[in-house]
């Protein structure tokens, strides 16, 4: 008896707000401080790492806000093919027009990264936190740390 009156309404539901994947074009801007890797660039998707939790992102996605975290984003061109990057934090806006913009505090390409110099960021970060003298202190130096495990990550990546 529920499932005919569930079917039934389920029938009369307009579908208002439904979503197609497409090879739409998705404008892309991307910058950091100190460069613009992509400035209204047609691609495919990007996956970036949210303190919400890592998402993909596809022409027609439903416009949102988020706060970047440390880690590897994905860029796939039009052409297929993917560009990584590592970003150490900043935001990401979708807008209804499809059109994305990512704002980095740093950012580098994944081959660009040297993972010797990474350890040594890490390493660096390590002793900041035993050499706290604050809990504010402590808690730059965690953050800092929390980067710079993941930039080892993704030097090690590459």
């Amino acid at each position: 008896m529920f499932a005919r009156v569930a079917s039934s309404v389920v029938r009369q539901v307009p579908r208002f707000g439904t979503r197609a994947y497409s090879d739409a074009p998705m404008a892309f801007t991307f910058a950091s401080q100190n460069q613009v890797f992509y400035n209204s660039v047609s691609v495919r998707q990007i996956d970036v790492p949210s303190f919400s939790g890592s998402f993909g992102i596809l022409p027609a996605h439903v416009p949102s806000l988020a706060v970047l975290k440390p880690g590897v984003m994905t860029v796939f061109e039009s052409d297929g093919t993917a560009k990584k990057f590592f970003v150490s934090s900043g935001i990401v806006t979708i807008n209804e027009d499809s059109s994305v913009q990512i704002l980095a505090e740093e950012a580098a390409g994944v081959e660009d990264l040297d993972v010797t110099a990474a350890r040594d960021v890490l390493s660096k970060a390590q002793s900041a936190v035993n050499a706290a003298a604050t809990e504010e202190a402590k808690a730059e130096a965690l953050i800092a740390v929390e980067v710079a495990e993941e930039l080892v990550k993704a030097a090690e990546s590459a």
